[in-house]
């Protein structure tokens, strides 16, 4: 009981810090305001993929989260320890009954319920704008799908935010770094692909391997199995993923890989706080 109520009264702090701070209110707007983007695209009945109104409006606000959730789970997490340590928070806090693990992880969890929550919604109002303006079915499945994608990749990137903000103190080298982790996540590994197809004849199935190796590129691939399962964008790494693989095992692969990614370098970095020291 001791271990729980020490936990929920470091998260009580983080929760009132959050909201204070209103990163939360600018997080949920920016979800608002691209679900309102993409509402009003969808209107147009524009397809993509072979899919038409609330289809092209998820399959878009999907791929548009994708790039856009490693940043914010990397804003949310990258300057919280080091930022508690420069301040003096740390050793007020450690001063109470309170241990390294039960402060690490109540703020881990809230940092994460708060990137979890707002999206889950945000995709539940999208599919009921949809089915009251459209007049679409809601996809529950693909929803569903998404949410469990989403989770992971946020989780992923918590992780690897928070293990920066363990290891770099200097608050302004730990914002290089989680700027350098966000290029090196979303756009970098894309370009690299690309210069490597161009200079060499590599298979559809290596091809696959180096872009699965990103967290982005797995989610980005099982989302796009899940509105298309024929994935015949992807041209012949499509063809193979659909026929070798099928959805189930990408959808797999998007969504453990993201998870176990993010749990190693949170283990690390709850190893590194537990054993260094405060100041």
């Amino acid at each position: 009981m001791v271990l729980g109520r020490s936990t929920l009264a470091v998260a009580r702090l983080d929760l009132a810090e959050v909201l204070r701070s209103r990163w939360l209110l600018f997080c949920a707007a920016l979800y608002a305001g691209l679900a309102a983007l993409f509402v009003l695209v969808g209107l147009r009945e524009s397809s993509v993929l072979g899919f038409t109104g609330m289809g092209r409006v998820l399959l878009s606000l999907c791929h548009a989260l994708v790039l856009l959730l490693p940043l914010l789970a990397l804003t949310a997490v990258g300057q919280v320890v080091n930022h508690a340590r420069d301040d003096g928070t740390l050793e007020l806090l450690f001063s109470h009954p309170v241990t390294r693990r039960q402060y690490f992880v109540a703020v881990t969890a809230v940092r994460f319920s708060m990137l979890v929550l707002p999206l889950a919604a945000l995709l539940l109002l999208v599919s009921l704008l949809g089915w009251l303006v459209l007049g679409s079915a809601v996809p529950w499945g693909f929803i569903g799908t998404a949410c469990l994608v989403s989770a992971s990749l946020l989780w992923a990137f918590v992780g690897i935010g928070i293990g920066i903000s363990t290891c770099v103190r200097n608050q302004a080298k730990a914002m290089i770094f989680l700027l350098l982790a966000w290029v090196t996540g979303v756009a970098l590994l894309d370009f690299g692909l690309a210069g490597l197809m161009l200079q060499w004849r590599m298979s559809a199935a290596t091809v696959f391997l180096l872009a699965a190796l990103n967290p982005v590129e797995a989610a980005r691939v099982a989302l796009l199995s899940g509105a298309e399962p024929s994935l015949s964008v992807l041209g012949p790494v499509g063809f193979f993923l659909a026929n070798r693989l099928g959805g189930g095992w990408l959808f797999a692969l998007g969504t453990l890989w993201p998870a176990l990614a993010g749990t190693i370098a949170w283990g690390l970095a709850l190893r590194r706080f537990s054993r260094g020291d405060l100041v």
